[in-house]
């Protein structure tokens, strides 16, 4: 009973996608490709100190969002489900946060950017899936 309320959800979310955007969207592909953007973009980073560590911490994130939201989607109940989709929101937040911090070289900051606005549009994603998952 718990797994069929989850596909509707997940059904549900699919359908969303494709109203808003005209297309199928997968959110498991868009978190996927966030996370190597950003591995991308450390590879070229100054080497400071500060630098190593906070790309660490990025990294973990960024990973960290579509990590979870993989884990949503095999989710044991709908609790389990939002718990994931939030503790999504929480590091797709974070990854914004450590982008913040880091010091890039001039021809980065067109992409650094650009993966802050993906933070930020992925948080609000997240944050809709959650309030949307409370009248299911």
């Amino acid at each position: 009973m718990l797994n069929s309320k989850l596909e509707t959800l997940n059904s549900k979310q699919t359908q969303l996608s494709k109203n808003q955007n005209s297309k199928p969207y997968d959110l498991r592909d868009r978190t996927l490709r966030f996370a190597k953007r950003v591995r991308n973009y450390v590879k070229n980073l100054p080497r400071t100190l500060s630098n190593i560590e906070d790309a660490r911490q990025l990294v973990k994130a960024s990973g960290s969002v579509g990590a979870n939201y993989i884990e949503a989607e095999e989710a044991l109940s709908r609790k389990d489900f939002v718990m994931r989709i939030k503790i999504s929101r929480k590091e797709a937040k974070e990854s914004g946060y450590w982008l913040e911090l880091i010091e890039s070289r001039e021809e980065q900051i067109t992409e650094k950017q650009n993966l802050i606005r993906e933070a930020t549009e992925l948080t609000k994603i997240f944050g809709s899936i959650v309030e949307k998952s409370k009248y299911v």
